[in-house]
């Protein structure tokens, strides 16, 4: 007895040729995406970093106006800052460097550029103290943009782009 083999003419599935050349074109493909992807991460951390000092700095700036009080905004390691009422020591809010911008460097100086760590606001919300922090730049190795935040003499501050010509860009410093 005779068995007939019999054969689909429509066979379904991928080739190890097919599969080969896909597996090539996303190889590429990730090669090229993932240092524009690392460098978006650290841009991420940078602006991460900036917006919380200066958010920070606003909310040192509306507790003092709201306590009636001295009240000091501190930098600590790394991108860590602390918000402390003056006349007890008492810690009203904080940030631990690690929250999202670990990879950050800041540098902070006075309006002179030497380095500074800490701006206190009056019960007005305006600065006092000698040599208050005055700008924080803000780097990561591996990004492809720098971050400044700047601080006005009645407490006001502003993220902003120190690579930008000014004038040429609302975000240039």
């Amino acid at each position: 007895m005779k068995t007939k083999m019999k054969f689909r003419q429509n066979q379904r599935g991928f080739t190890l040729i097919e599969i080969m050349v896909a597996l090539a074109v996303l190889t590429i493909l990730l090669a090229i995406a993932v240092p524009s992807f690392q460098a978006m991460i650290k841009n991420s951390q940078i602006r991460n970093a900036a917006e919380s000092v200066s958010n920070g700095l606003a909310k040192a700036r509306a507790e003092a106006i709201n306590r009636n009080t001295t009240v000091a905004f501190a930098l600590g390691a790394g991108t860590s800052w602390s918000i402390t009422q003056v006349s007890d020591g008492t810690v009203i809010e904080s940030r631990a460097s690690k929250e999202g911008s670990g990879d950050v460097t800041l540098t902070a100086v006075d309006s002179a550029n030497v380095a500074a760590t800490a701006v206190t606001f009056n019960s007005l919300g305006s600065i006092v103290g000698i040599s208050p922090v005055a700008k924080v730049d803000f780097t990561a190795t591996g990004a492809d943009m720098d971050l400044r935040v700047t601080i006005g003499a009645g407490g006001k501050t502003q993220v902003c782009d120190p690579n930008l010509t000014a004038g040429s860009s609302p975000r240039a410093c």
